[in-house]
């Protein structure tokens, strides 16, 4: 994705649903000298976790603050380069998010976003057996969600419709990775708020149930000594205002 933005020493990079801020400050390095990362987040808990992360990694060009990414607060023609990963689809309304990274780009300024493509291709999402277990309501369809813009098209169809140009979508597959169940376990609750609060709302029965779902799902995606590979897919897009 990083690539996709072409960034540039000087440049101004705004980073959107940032959550601990992995892919931009891959461009913050990239834009020095003289550029600087704006890494957002609407939850300022993860801006928080951002901003220790960037600390660590000792990067001095990054700017910090909460930010919703369909109202964004930059002037018009003021950015070289909008980033967006596995959040627009999130939104309640991505068009209007769009339109505001259009808005505040300079002439030519780049945009990158990644959605996930269509569950059949991501075997790794739990959102299936929560419904199955009647943890969580079956989706009528249009709401957000991680796979609320699964289909090339559509994005690119969004992409032109707020005024981009040079739009390109392409699906990148890769596989997520763990050492074993428990650690796939542990490592999609820190990851996700909503399966967290999801999960503290079971009961014990209902846990040990969606546990075991979890794991026999698993299997079929194990190794010889015994951790995972789970196969995916993403739709990266990338643009020019």
């Amino acid at each position: 994705m990083v690539e996709l933005i072409r960034p540039q020493p000087g440049h101004t990079v705004l980073e959107l649903a940032a959550g601990p801020g992995d892919t931009g400050f891959l461009a913050a390095e990239l834009i020095r000298p003289g550029g600087t990362l704006v890494c957002t987040d609407t939850a300022l808990a993860m801006v928080e976790v951002a901003k220790a992360r960037a600390a660590e990694l000792g990067l001095d060009n990054v700017e910090f603050e909460p930010m919703d990414a369909e109202w964004i607060d930059r002037p018009a023609a003021s950015l070289d380069a909008i980033l967006c990963r596995w959040g627009i689809m999130l939104l309640a309304d991505p068009e209007s998010a769009l339109r505001e990274a259009r808005r505040t780009l300079k002439s030519a300024g780049r945009l990158a976003i990644a959605t996930w493509a269509a569950a059949e291709h991501n075997p790794w999402s739990m959102g299936r057996l929560l419904v199955r277990l009647g943890a969580v309501p079956a989706s009528g369809g249009g709401e957000p969600g991680p796979f609320a813009l699964p289909d090339p098209e559509q994005l690119a169809d969004l992409l032109w419709g707020v005024g981009f140009e040079d739009v390109e979508v392409e699906p990148l597959d890769f596989a997520f990775t763990a050492a074993d169940t428990d650690a796939w376990w542990d490592q999609q609750l820190h990851c996700s708020p909503s399966l967290r609060s999801t999960t503290a709302k079971l009961s014990p029965a209902e846990h040990y149930a969606l546990r075991d779902a979890v794991d026999a799902e698993l299997a079929a995606f194990a190794q010889p000594d015994g951790s995972l590979r789970i196969p995916a897919r993403a739709l990266v897009a990338a643009a020019s205002a």
